[in-house]
């Protein structure tokens, strides 16, 4: 009997679950293509037409939460209005509220990338492209209203945040502060910069003299050290400080605003669906406009 799309896609994600819960437990290596068809209730034989390998079940898994991050993120409510950073921190957040409950395996599968990379990367994730668009249409809007200057490179931005996205997950795993903390202001921080940045035009003048360098040295970047935070925090002021001619009035004054407010406990990622305000003080925001839901307290999963 000819199965439907709707069971081959309920077959595919049973798959995916029973690979995460039997690799969690067991170790990549340790469990084969044969226990996850028996733990998914499919023959032996039929698991090699959903996935060939172990590696593609576990491309599977990151395509299937990037694709759900990115519809939580688009279905939050009042989206369309929020800021660029907003919008931004949300997907960010978005992403590692959908790993969190699997914490354990991603860390399983960050050590397969650093041991085999070339099989990890030899087929792209469809959610990458998607990534790379969402991203693209959130810098059209923002230069739209005015709110960055015109940007030159909106599909390269796309691919640069699916690399800064790696970066935060990597950041993350390593994270042992409280309620993860420690990522909560890094991803803050630098997407403050990054938007104060693309407000006065600075992006587009760096990366006509090489916009590799931020490939090339973001494994470096996102590494725990006493020197990141400092150094983001300097280049935010640096930036908020500096003068914007070609940036509208209300943005500058804004960013100046915030640059100039003293920086307190960070905030967590956000388990509600609700954005968080960009901001580096990390009290409660201000009454958001009517557009927007008011922020709430969020509590974490343990991991």
């Amino acid at each position: 009997m000819k199965t439907t799309r709707q069971q081959q896609d309920a077959t595919r994600r049973q798959i995916v679950a029973s690979a995460v819960d039997l690799m969690t437990r067991q170790g990549f290596d340790g469990t084969t293509m044969k226990d996850i068809a028996r733990a998914a209730g499919i023959g032996d034989a039929t698991i090699y037409k959903y996935f060939p390998t172990k590696d593609r079940i576990v491309l599977g898994y990151l395509d299937d939460v990037a694709h759900q991050a990115l519809a939580d993120t688009l279905q939050t409510p009042g989206f369309a209005g929020y800021a660029l950073q907003e919008k931004l921190q949300r997907l960010t957040d978005a992403v590692l509220e959908r790993l969190l409950a699997d914490r354990e395996f991603v860390a399983q599968v960050r050590g397969l990338a650093r041991r085999s990379p070339l099989s990890m990367l030899a087929e792209p994730l469809a959610a990458r492209q998607s990534l790379r668009e969402a991203v693209a249409s959130f810098l059209e809007a923002a230069e739209a209203s005015g709110e960055i200057e015109p940007c030159d490179f909106k599909g390269l931005a796309g691919g640069l945040y699916t690399d800064y996205l790696a970066g935060v997950v990597t950041y993350w795993l390593a994270d042992t502060s409280d309620e993860f903390a420690d990522t909560t202001q890094l991803v803050d921080l630098s997407l403050g910069v990054l938007v104060q940045a693309l407000r006065g035009g600075l992006v587009n003048r760096v990366l006509q003299l090489g916009g590799f360098v931020l490939r090339s040295q973001m494994a470096r970047m996102v590494q725990h050290g006493s020197g990141l935070m400092g150094m983001l925090h300097m280049a935010q002021q640096a930036m908020a400080s500096a003068p914007m001619d070609r940036a509208p009035a209300h943005t500058a004054a804004a960013a100046s605003s915030t640059a100039s407010q003293p920086s307190e406990s960070p905030r967590k990622p956000s388990k509600t669906g609700k954005p968080r305000q960009p901001r580096v003080t990390l009290k409660a925001a201000s009454p958001a406009p009517a557009a927007k839901p008011a922020a709430t307290p969020r509590k974490r999963k343990s991991a």
